[in-house]
């Protein structure tokens, strides 16, 4: 079942949609692991996505049965306020403007106030083990720091052609000063017609290793993956369900 509903977040003191899933034969007592992702809107449904394509994971999770929970936070539309709030860092862009970073509050509030929600509300399993976090993106930059920045709460990352221009540097150096990150487990991906030259395409890779480089160096388990013909999009992401969620041993 799909479930959409407002909450408010304090911070913005403005209410903000979520996309719930919930598999639809809920057993007594049955409780379920927790997915929380960013573009709640382009998760489950086509007609509710920005570009008319989601990622199918409505369909994916009911046809092959997988129990879990999925929460998906919708962004905030307005001008660059979507790269603001999934940002942790401030930068400057040549379309956008001066993006001033409020990633850092915004994951702070899903991982405590948005949780707390989740947790009283529905048949979660509320431990550690059993919370993960997820996007694409500008959402899979917040997947890579929000999984190592609050890895007492996040266990799992499927990180998503994570965007990191502007950025990098101050990720990889943040990522290096963590103490450990044991336990903790990240897929990453990209796909190879993101950039639009081989030498793009090597710079892209490059930050995804020196991400990777860090993450495991302090103790996690990484999947990074470069798929041969995908692109930044909603349907190549669709692709990527079943890797994944098989990766992340989300069954």
């Amino acid at each position: 079942m799909l479930i959409k509903e407002n909450v408010v977040i304090p911070y913005l003191k403005k209410e903000r949609m979520l996309h719930i899933y919930l598999p639809d034969d809920i057993q007594e007592d049955e409780r379920f692991p927790v997915f929380y992702m960013f573009d709640g809107h382009n998760l489950f449904l086509d007609e509710d996505s920005t570009y008319g394509k989601s990622w199918g994971i409505l369909k994916y999770l009911s046809e092959n049965n997988i129990r879990c929970m999925v929460v998906g936070v919708e962004c905030n539309h307005k001008g660059n306020h979507r790269l603001r709030e999934f940002s942790p860092y401030s930068f400057k862009d040549e379309t956008w403007g001066n993006v001033r970073a409020s990633g850092k509050k915004f994951l702070q509030w899903m991982t405590t106030d948005l949780k707390e929600y989740i947790d009283s509300n529905y048949p979660t399993l509320p431990d550690r083990e059993h919370t993960y976090l997820g996007g694409s993106s500008m959402g899979g930059l917040m997947a890579v720091y929000g999984g190592a920045m609050h890895s007492d709460v996040y266990s799992k990352s499927a990180c998503l052609s994570p965007f990191y221009d502007y950025v990098l540097t101050r990720l990889v150096r943040d990522l290096w000063k963590l103490d450990s990150l044991e336990n903790s487990i990240f897929y990453i991906s990209y796909g190879r017609f993101e950039w639009r030259t081989k030498r793009d395409l090597a710079r892209g890779v490059e930050e995804n290793l020196e991400v990777m480089r860090a993450l495991t160096y302090k103790g996690a388990k990484c999947y990074m993956h470069c798929y041969e013909h995908g692109h930044h999009s909603e349907a190549s992401w669709e692709k990527e369900l079943p890797v994944f969620f098989n990766e992340l041993d989300i069954i």
